[in-house]
This record gives C-alpha cells, sequence and structure tokens, in this order.
C-alpha cells in the first residue's frame, strides 16, 4: 500500500480532544501545529508537534502570522464557547484554508459551524458514546469502522464452535 504524502494540519484549542487531534496528525508524520491561548497548554506540547504557538484562535491577524492560509486542513477543537468557534471558522474560511473540521457541543452550535461552511462538524462525545454502546450491545464485536451508506466493518470474535469453518459449512441461509 502506497504511504499517503503527509499534510499540514492546524489544531485550534488544545485541550483533551484538541491534543489527541493533534499528537495523533503528527505521529503520523504530518505536519501540525497546535493553538490555544493557555502559555502552559502550547508549552506541555511544544516537543510532540512540528510547531506550537500562543494566540487567540479567532483572530484573523494571529492566524495569518501563523501562516494557516498555506495549510491544508484546520480542525478547531474549542466547542465550549460557541462564539470563538464560530468566529474561528468564519476567520479559517475567509482566509482560505481548504477544509476546515470543528468540533460542536450543541445541535445550534452544528447548524451554525454548517451555515458558516465548516467541511465537516464533529460531536466527540456523542460520536464516541454510539461506538461503545453498539460494542457493548453486541458482545461478540471487538470494534467497527463504519463505511457510509449502512455498511461496516466489522472484528468480531469468532465463537470456537465455528472456527476454522468457511462460510459455506455454517448454512447461514438455511
Amino acid at each position: 500500500m502506497p504511504k499517503l504524502k503527509p499534510r499540514n494540519f492546524s489544531v485550534i484549542g488544545l485541550g483533551t480532544f484538541g491534543t489527541t487531534v493533534a499528537r495523533e496528525l503528527a505521529r503520523f508524520g504530518n505536519h501540525v501545529i497546535g493553538i490555544d491561548r493557555d502559555a502552559a497548554v502550547v508549552n506541555r506540547l511544544a516537543n510532540d508537534l512540528s510547531e506550537a504557538a500562543i494566540a487567540d484562535g479567532s483572530d484573523q491577524g494571529a492566524l495569518r502570522e501563523l501562516g494557516l492560509d498555506g495549510y491544508d486542513v484546520a480542525v478547531i477543537a474549542m466547542g465550549e464557547n460557541l462564539e470563538s468557534s464560530s468566529v474561528s471558522a468564519i476567520t479559517l474560511k475567509m482566509i482560505g484554508v481548504p477544509e476546515v473540521w470543528a468540533k460542536a457541543t450543541s445541535k445550534m452550535h452544528h447548524r451554525i459551524l454548517s451555515k458558516i461552511g465548516v467541511d465537516r462538524v464533529i460531536h466527540p462525545e456523542e460520536e464516541m458514546g454510539r461506538h461503545i454502546a453498539q460494542m457493548l450491545n453486541s458482545p461478540l464485536m471487538r470494534d467497527y469502522v463504519s463505511l457510509g451508506n449502512g455498511f461496516h466493518v466489522v472484528n468480531i470474535v469468532v465463537p470456537e464452535r465455528l472456527a476454522g469453518k468457511s462460510l459455506s459449512m455454517l448454512d447461514l441461509l438455511a
């Protein structure tokens, strides 16, 4: 399988969610700049990311100065302050970031971000909650990935009585 070309990501808001996204993207070999107003948070991540900056994610001048208009994707990971999140989304779209993902904390927040033109609005707590509930509900399911349109790839525990048998031997349609 060919290796994907590294991309440039900016992650604005370095709470638990933003820090996890930024670290994982960096671990995959991408160039990642993490941005937060809290100097202690930024300093803690400085060695894990390509760049880390203390800045207001809703300040157009600061985002331009950091060169975010040259990044492939921006992730707005601050969801608690609807105004800051929305202003950041508008600003990133205005300066020409081609793809913007944003965390939302409510249906109204989701609607606002969608109207602004955010490419993907995410609800990490809800999405992970559904994922966990699905696995808890199906004890043989180790994990799954949705492919869209109702299709999934599922990692299941095969009961011992079925181990080593082909699908045709199981006579599943009988």
